[in-house]
């Protein structure tokens, strides 16, 4: 084996098979590799001395050079206590032990100097140190043991099972010892040199025994670029590699359907941002390679009019195109609006889900092979084998997260050559994030509202509120308005939730008696025939109120609606918040968001309210759900734990996130096979790596 660091754990001397296992088992530690990648979670500084006549009464840890002069027993009321007499020439203090007092008695040297480590507490005037960590000075200038000492991440399991911070100290300094501290350089010297980043030796050697807080320092970020940068480098190389290798039609014609369009039907003028997404959109299906592309837009600036004119282009060209949706209702929606669109220019679509009917099934699949139908709007119906295309040109994929990577390039497949993507979501994600799980996706972004909408206002109000609340609704209802009453569902079969739900349905009917209000439900429980014949009742605006349980969320488009009431907003994330506030400011009029809690809220909770009041941008929201959660659950269930990072955090490291995508993008702009002599170590981690663990695990 030339590489020591591949040589399995349980070789290391101290540990052995048992250890092994446990590793194995509890941290992911198979070999020597592992466990130097093993970062500490924090450090106790152990770099200064007190002297006695330093201590605070403070609770921290501190250490102190000093003697024990004399040891003596003392009784009290439950058994003995041990207590020695430390001093160290400013004064004394005592050390005591309620355990273990005969191994101290029998093992302590008087008059020798220690080193001892603990917390320090005042008590009438004297400072004592119970169970104080003690090394001999001698034994202690000797050890490798630096003076920032680390705490790695550990278990119960482990603990108990005699695996303290102590044994991984020492393991670690084998695992040095037995490597000659000797690991290869990854990054090239030209980067190393511009960006002044330490050895990766020494930033090994200083993650796991710092000298010093700026060693310490140093190597933390040289790690973290380091880590970062590796995959920044697979995200672009997957790009270039993609923009050379799949081919694409060029759609080269901006023709009749598009100009038409643009001159004689658009239903309101196009705003700025719509104008800069449709031009960049445009350039990458002129080319010959495939598009991939990610289009952000928060609810309501106006995708579906971006994805219409693409789709235009693509007939243009003589091509079909298809729109993918997660759910029937979102589909059905995209197939009423683009319909709209269609309609004066007498273009054909049609519209393909589980709810399809067999005659009308097989006439679709006639026309999308025969190329007569142009566009189709559809749900996971459209990745069937049996749905085949003349000639599909673009596939615009909507909610994209909601989609595994199978299910794309499933739709890919129907052609020899691959139609352009466009994936387009609703959900804005934050610029870090995009940057790590779509680096490999061009991303367009509609950052501004189409004219005409008034921004939606949002309040907090507490449950001792209500009847004011009520009054509003109230007032809003006599204008012809109508409401949305919506209370948080945690699990589906959670029995409270769907009790709350009833109450709340309960007790607003009172409220609104008939027959001056009326009040629709929708709830998980419900057969999907009648919670479509609810929600049509209510966008019909035969009830004035609809009290929901999240399944709102995606979907439903009722411009008449005008105010929606969150009831326990507590209990939902910012994301879902500015999801469910999207649903009303559908129409001209003011709208309203009011999110109902109670007095009792954790700190993240009134971030919440506040970020929510604050502001109505998606991408900031986004950004201040990130801080709150973490990258891990931010992308929904399917991708949790989106990047397994070791040492990097892709909220607090962002400005190194964004420094190793730009070295990236430079260094491959440079040398893209990394074929430079200078490039060789880089290429030999790169594709170890990639052969290790692809990063494509982590992503989608």
């Amino acid at each position: 084996m030339n590489n020591p660091l591949e040589t399995p754990i349980e070789y290391l001397k101290g540990v052995g098979p048992a250890r092994g296992e446990l590793l194995r088992k509890e941290l992911g530690i198979h070999k020597y590799a592992d466990l130097l990648h093993l970062f500490p979670n924090r450090y106790i500084d152990r770099t200064r001395y007190y002297k006695i006549n330093e201590l605070q009464n403070s609770n921290a840890e501190v250490q102190v050079v000093g003697k024990v002069i004399n040891i003596k027993t003392v009784e009290q009321k439950r058994g003995k206590r041990l207590v020695a007499t430390f001093v160290d020439g400013t004064g004394e203090m005592e050390l005591v032990w309620f355990q273990g007092q005969k191994w101290i008695r029998e093992n302590l040297k008087i008059n020798v100097p220690y080193v001892i480590f603990g917390k320090c507490t005042a008590f009438n005037g004297v400072f004592n140190m119970a169970h104080p960590e003690m090394e001999l000075l001698a034994e202690h200038e000797q050890s490798l043991r630096s003076a920032m000492q680390p705490l790695y991440p550990s278990t119960e399991k482990l603990t108990q099972r005699g695996i303290t911070n102590k044994v991984m100290n020492k393991m670690m300094q084998q695992l040095f010892t037995e490597t000659q501290a000797k690991f290869d350089e990854t990054l090239p010297p030209a980067l190393l040199a511009e960006l002044q980043l330490i050895p990766k030796n020494a930033a090994l050697f200083n993650i796991h025994f710092p000298k010093s807080n700026e060693l310490l320092a140093k190597a933390q970020f040289r790690l973290k670029f380091e880590e970062l940068f590796f995959i920044q480098l697979q995200l672009i190389t997957k790009n270039l590699i993609r923009k050379h290798k799949i081919k694409g039609h060029p759609f080269t014609t901006v023709g009749n359907y598009f100009n038409d369009f643009y001159q004689n039907h658009l239903p309101f003028e196009l705003t700025d941002a719509q104008k800069r997404v449709i031009k960049e959109i445009r350039n990458d299906m002129g080319q010959p390679a495939q598009m991939n592309r990610l289009l952000q837009g928060d609810v309501g600036s106006g995708k579906t009019i971006v994805a219409f004119m693409s789709m235009l282009l693509a007939i243009d060209n003589g091509f079909q195109a298809c729109l993918m949706a997660p759910t029937e209702i979102l589909a059905n929606q995209h197939y009423m609006g683009l319909s709209e669109l269609a309609e004066p220019m007498g273009i054909s679509i049609k519209l393909l889900t589980g709810s399809t009917k067999t005659s009308e099934r097989n006439i679709i699949h006639e026309e999308l092979e025969n190329g007569s139908l142009p566009i189709i709007i559809g749900t996971h119906a459209l990745l069937e084998d049996k749905v085949q295309f003349k000639n599909l040109g673009l596939a615009i994929i909507d909610e994209q997260h909601r989609f595994g990577v199978e299910q794309r390039s499933k739709l890919w497949h129907k052609n020899e050559i691959p139609p352009h993507v466009l994936v387009m979501t609703a959900t804005p994600i934050p610029r870090t994030l995009a940057m790590s799980l779509y680096g490999d996706l061009d991303v367009s972004v509609i950052d501004e509202l189409p004219p005409g909408r008034k921004p939606i206002k949002t309040v907090h109000r507490y449950d001792s509120n209500r009847l004011k609340v009520w009054a509003f609704l109230k007032e809003e209802i006599a204008k012809g308005r109508q409401v949305y009453i919506v209370y948080p569902l945690i699990e589906e079969s959670d029995k409270m939730d769907y009790k709350d739900l009833m109450d709340g349905y309960e007790s607003i009917s009172r409220d609104f008696p008939l027959p001056q209000y009326s009040v629709s439900i929708v709830h998980g429980r419900m057969k999907p025939a009648e919670k479509d014949s609810e929600m049509e009742r209510f966008a019909k605006g035969k009830t004035n109120i609809m009290v929901a349980t999240t399944v709102i969320e995606v979907g439903v488009n009722v411009p008449n609606a005008s105010v929606m009431v969150i009831e326990s907003a507590e209990r939902f994330g910012l994301s879902q918040l500015h999801q469910l506030r999207g649903r009303v400011g559908r129409g001209a009029e003011q709208s309203y968001c009011i999110m109902m809690t109670s007095h009792k809220l954790s700190n993240d909770s009134k971030t919440r309210m506040e970020t929510m009041v604050r502001t109505n941008d998606g991408f900031e929201i986004a950004e201040v759900d990130l801080k709150l959660r973490g990258p891990g659950d931010i992308m929904g269930k399917q991708q949790s734990g989106v990047l397994n990072l070791q040492i990097a955090d892709l909220v607090k490291d962002r400005d190194i996130l964004m420094l190793a995508r730009h070295h990236a993008i430079k260094l491959l702009k440079e040398d893209a096979p990394l074929a430079k002599p200078e490039h060789a170590a880089l290429k030999n981690a790169f594709i170890a790596l990639s052969k290790k663990k692809s990063i494509w695990n982590y992503i989608s």
